[in-house]
């Protein structure tokens, strides 16, 4: 048994993002999302994260 590989997280500058799972046959009915007070939001149908640049979730200037 494999393990699967962990959602894409995509780092965005808007406060509404559209996933459609991307092109091609693994593509999925676009869906329109909305950040709550965590600054993150996850696709239902392809476990996208979805994480507000500079928001409560974006620690990748905390690491630094």
């Amino acid at each position: 048994m494999s393990i699967p590989p962990p959602p894409e997280v995509i780092y965005v500058d808007t406060p509404q993002v559209a996933c459609d799972g991307g092109e091609g046959p693994l593509g999925h009915p676009r869906v329109y999302l909305k950040f709550g007070a965590s600054g993150k939001v996850e696709c239902g149908y392809c476990d996208r994260q979805y994480i507000l640049k500079g928001g409560p979730s974006d620690d990748r200037q905390k690491a630094a």
